[in-house]
Formats: C-alpha cells, structure tokens, sequence
C-alpha cells in the first residue's frame, strides 16, 4: 500500500486518524502471501505434533537425563518475549513517559501472541496432551487436586493470569480506537467494529470511567512484570540441580525478560515503519528511547552473568563448577560466547546516539540480542540437565527435526497473528497519540533536521 505523501508541514489529529486507518483498508497480494506462507508452515509444524501425540516423545531428541529441552527454551522465550508490552504500556503509562504512546499498542499486541505461544508449549511438552487440565484448580467429583510442587502447575497459573490481566488491558486500550475505526468503515467491516466497540460513543462520563479503569489495570498489571517471570524462573532455581539452584534466577530473568520483549519490538516495528507506511507516526526519537531501554536491560543481563560465574566460583562446589566448565567449554560451550556476544558486546555499540537512530544497525543489533536471549535459555535449561551429580548420568543431547519444525512452527504462528491484528485493528493508539501530539511534533521537526544535516 502506497504511503501518504510526506509534508513539512505538524501533524493534525486528522492526520493520525488517516494514518492509522490508511493501515486497516484492504491489502494486496502480498500481505496475503505472507500471511499465507505464515500458517502454511503453522500447519506443517501441527502436523509433526500430531505425529508426536501418536507416537510418543520418543520422536523427540529427549531423552534421560535431558527431559527439558527447546520446548520448554521456546515457553520461557515467549514469555520473557510478552514482558515488553507490560513494561511499555502500564509501567511507562504510570511514569507519565512521552514517548510510549507510538509502540505500546504494538508491544501489547506482542504481548497477547507471545504469551499465547508460550501457552502451547507446556502443552506440547506433555506426553499425554489430553491429561493437560490435571494441571489446573478445577471442581470435581474425586477430590483430585493438581500437585502444587510441580512447575507445571506454577507455569499454568503464571501463563493463565498473564493473559487475562494483558488481554483485559489491551482490549480496554483499543476500545476508543475501534470506535473511531467505525464511524469511517463501511459493509462488514462497520458491523466488526461496531460490536468490538461496545457502545462507545466518546461522553464525559466515558471517558472519566475509563481514564480511572485503565489506570486502575495499569496498577494491577505492573506486579505482572516482576512476578510472572519470577514464577517461571523457580521452575529452575527451586531445584537442587547444578545450574539450576541460584537466589540470583528470579530478577535475572526479569531482566532477560524485559531486555529480548524490548528487542522484539523494535524488531517488529522497524520493518513495521516502512511497509505500512507509518513513518511520521514512528519517529527515530521513539526508536531512541526503545534503544536505550535495550542498552540498560542489557548492562544488567551482563552484570548478572558476572555474578553468576563469580558466585559458582566463589563458593567452590566442584560439581557446580564442572556443570559451569561444560557450559563455557563443552559441546554447546559455542552457544554461550555467541549469547555473550550478542547479548553483553554488540549491545554496547547502542551508546552511540548516531546508532540508535540508524534504524538499519538498530534492527540488525536487535536480531542479534533475540538470537542470544534465546540461546542464553537453550544453555540455562538444556546445558545444565547434560552434566548432574553423578557422571555417570551425564549425556548429550541432540534436537530432532520434530523440535526445530515445531519451534519454526510457533515463530509463523507469533508472526502470523501479528500481521492479521495489523490490518484489522489499529496497530497504533491514536487516542493516546493525539494526547502527545506536541511531543510528536517535537520529534519530527528533530528528524527533518537531523536528515537535513
């Protein structure tokens, strides 16, 4: 779809009404293609699970004592991937920061995939697929209760409270922008969004209702951040496996957490800018801000391998030290210096200012961290399961094609869904980018000197 042409002149709230709604008309062939080509491959990883149901987990490279692996590596990706839009839309909404209200719509929309991928992989892990809701609370007959020890359990309550603080969220945002959406649609379209809307018309008293709700939501939704991934990483520090059982887990992984969700929206948004057109509406000052969101994250998750190996150290256990040498030196040892590299050297490269408004380095830069965030997962989980207590029971572990066709599978899945909420909703506030209009004013008249210069 062609963009609207470019002018020096400020923005108007018609303006950003176009914009967005420009985004939302009917697409050509090859946004269709793409979305096509997404759940093409959705459909051939469904199939290899299929054929892992009937088959059993043996199809899978799992195998004694490596019996977490890339399926439980992609849940805790995916969820760490789902904390930037809590981040983003209620922490930054309660910081009254400026420059949230051009990429929090798209980061809570990451969020609701995201998390709705990480949803299916404890699924996907279990043998017996049809036994899932033995892990949930729910009323019956025998008195049968799900066994509070087992981080399935604490992942289920972890994943199913995560999705429906950040959906109730994320709808309460879009409800002004669907209302807006539908007063200029026509045909099917204007019945979409008039039931999506739920009645809004925009009164004083809406307004006053809802400007105290999402506040309220927001309030709620930030303890999200630190809990949820919290919860996620005892599944590993409550163990007495080496390389498991560490107090540092928790805020470490809240810090993984919130340091790849910001990387993957910058990833999406870059390409995102440019081929639906949107430039004006996401400036290299919101790109900035992101970027040194990703340089912060990334100094902690540096500071936390630090102490993570100097800890190990300092405290002498030999077995603990051995799992650590295998991790740094043995058949995956490759895997932990390209994380460290992508993860603790090439962010540093984000204290140039001249980088972090390069859009093309930036989304290079953040393809790099998403690649070591998840490798940093596949040796904490995968690394440490191959080297125990006893020696005898140390083994390798090798990923059949049933694990990588599936992982490539929830990746199409994420983008697929991604890119059918970018036609249909609005990917960007325009209620919340109204209220900061001065400041986007601000930050285009900076890039038109910046590019003049």
């Amino acid at each position: 779809m062609a963009a609207a042409p470019k002018t020096n002149t400020e923005p108007s709230y018609r303006d950003i009404d176009r914009s967005v709604l420009r985004v939302m008309e009917p697409a050509g062939r090859a946004y269709w293609a793409w979305v096509g080509f997404c759940f093409t491959l959705v459909g051939i990883a469904a199939g290899f699970w299929a054929h892992q149901i009937y088959s059993g987990l043996g199809v899978t490279g799992l195998r004694q004592p490596v019996m977490w692996a890339i399926y439980i590596t992609n849940f805790v990706f995916w969820v760490g991937i789902a904390h930037s839009g809590t981040l983003i839309s209620a922490i930054l909404f309660l910081f009254r920061t400026k420059w949230r209200t051009a990429v929090y719509r798209a980061a809570e929309t990451m969020t609701i995939f995201a998390v709705a991928t990480a949803g299916l992989f404890p699924l996907i892990h279990l043998g017996r697929v049809w036994f899932f809701y033995w892990l949930l609370p729910y009323p019956n007959e025998r008195y049968l209760q799900p066994d509070f020890r087992s981080p399935l359990v604490w992942d289920a309550f972890a994943v199913s409270t995560y999705l429906t603080i950040s959906a109730l969220f994320w709808t309460m945002g879009l409800i002004p922008d669907i209302a807006n959406a539908r007063e200029a649609a026509t045909g099917w379209r204007k019945t979409f969004y008039t039931v999506l809307a739920m009645g809004w018309q925009g009164t004083d008293r809406q307004w006053r209702h809802y400007s105290m709700a999402y506040l309220l939501m927001a309030g709620l939704a930030t303890p999200l951040v630190l809990s949820v991934h919290s919860v996620v990483s005892w599944d590993f520090a409550m163990a007495i496996n080496p390389g498991w059982h560490s107090t540092i887990f928790a805020p470490y992984f809240v810090a993984g957490a919130i340091f790849s969700g910001v990387a993957m929206v910058i990833t999406l948004l870059i390409p995102m800018r440019k081929l639906l057109g949107i430039e004006d509406l996401l400036t290299e000052w919101h790109f900035d801000n992101l970027a040194k969101v990703v340089l912060l994250t990334s100094l902690v998750v540096s500071y936390a391998y630090i102490t993570e190996a100097f800890m190990t150290w300092y405290a002498g256990d030999p077995i603990e030290q051995t799992t650590f040498h295998m991790r740094y030196f043995g058949p995956w040892g490759w895997m932990y210096w390209v994380m460290v590299l992508c993860n603790c050297v090439i962010p540093l490269l984000l204290f140039s200012p001249r980088i972090r408004v390069n859009l093309r380095a930036l989304w290079v830069i953040t393809i790099f961290v998403n690649i070591g965030m998840w490798f940093e997962r596949f040796v904490i989980i995968a690394g440490s399961l191959t080297a125990n207590f006893e020696p005898s029971q140390w083994a390798s572990y090798r990923p059949s094609l049933t694990e990588i066709m599936i992982t490539v599978g929830s990746f199409a899945w994420f983008l697929g869904l991604f890119s059918l909420f970018s036609r249909f909703l609005p990917i960007i506030s325009m209620t919340e980018l109204k209220e900061g209009i001065v400041w986007l004013r601000k930050a285009l008249k900076r890039d038109r000197v910046r590019a003049a210069a």
